[in-house]
């Protein structure tokens, strides 16, 4: 909505309609790219969107492990990890937030994408928060994914070192962008098939978006990520077309050391739906046992 005069985010939220107000609870009301609030002062010329809610994902987040302060939670693939232009309603923070019965906040110490699956680690206090900053500081926050690459990349196993920036759409990244950032990814082929490959990833940095900015520039955009380019339909050989929902990249494990209780390794199973993506390539579910396996030790 463009608005033609001065005025205020509650003076426009009923043109919005059923929902509005619920939509500016839940952070889902932006004057331009800032989040509003009711007393907001809006300006003649500036736009007013209302983001759509997100759908409740397919199945619910799971707590995996908790201890010393920290909880490990599976993210399902259509969450959000914490609050964006949808609203804080749904993410991940806030559902485990309610999970915990906590009144304190909590903190996710990594952040998997709209779209990506698998383990995501809370810090509960400031302990624990530090514990892990630090861990990530020394390389010694080893997060493991499986990914599905619509393409083999060459060589079979190696680093992706180039620099990530920002995209011309600011909501993307890509390789020598503005404001890029060393980034590095170890990477492993562990095995073929027909219609892709599947990898084990290692990030060795936290660059937004890493892994598949890498892979789309390294030739083997992932599945499911029409964004960077992978395919978004497979074909099977009688022609029946399947839509891929998610993108082909899970978080299988984490390990990270404790504050006095040595190293902590949580494991989240490889989804149903991204098995789907696997035997749709032609792949055999056998494969995965590989995909599995550290690429590199925590004292790399």
């Amino acid at each position: 909505m463009l608005c033609k005069e001065e005025t205020t985010v509650a003076a426009v939220l009923p043109r919005f309609g059923e929902g509005a107000a619920q939509a500016l609870d839940e952070g889902r009301i932006f004057v331009g790219k800032r989040r509003a609030a009711a007393s907001d002062r809006i300006r003649a010329g500036d736009e007013v969107w209302m983001y759509p809610a997100r759908p409740m994902p397919r199945e619910p987040p799971r707590i995996l492990l908790e201890c010393e302060g920290v909880v490990a939670v599976y993210k399902p693939p259509e969450m959000a990890t914490v609050a964006d232009h949808r609203g804080s309603a749904g993410s991940l923070e806030t559902v485990v937030h309610g999970m915990l019965g906590r009144r304190e906040p909590i903190f996710a110490t990594s952040r998997l994408d709209v779209g990506v699956s698998g383990v995501v680690l809370f810090a509960t206090d400031d302990a624990s928060r530090r514990t892990l900053a630090r861990a990530r500081e020394e390389g010694r926050y080893l997060r493991h994914y499986v990914a599905i690459a619509s393409a083999r990349p060459t060589p079979e196993h190696g680093l992706w070192t180039a620099s990530i920036g920002r995209g011309n759409d600011p909501r993307l990244r890509q390789v020598g962008g503005r404001s890029e950032v060393h980034a590095e990814t170890a990477y492993l082929v562990t095995a073929t098939a027909e219609k892709g490959a599947l990898l084990a990833v290692e990030p060795r940095t936290g660059r937004t978006h890493q892994i598949r900015v890498h892979a789309a520039h390294a030739g083997c955009p992932l599945w499911g990520d029409g964004p960077y380019g992978g395919p978004l339909r497979l074909v099977s050989a009688r022609g029946a077309v399947t839509q891929v929902e998610r993108i082909a990249l899970h978080a299988a494990w984490v390990e990270v050391p404790l504050l006095t209780s040595g190293t902590l390794r949580v494991d989240a199973p490889v989804p149903a739906d991204f098995h789907a993506v696997w035997t749709g390539c032609g792949g055999d579910l056998s494969a995965f046992a590989g995909a599995l396996a550290a690429i590199y030790p925590l004292t790399r």
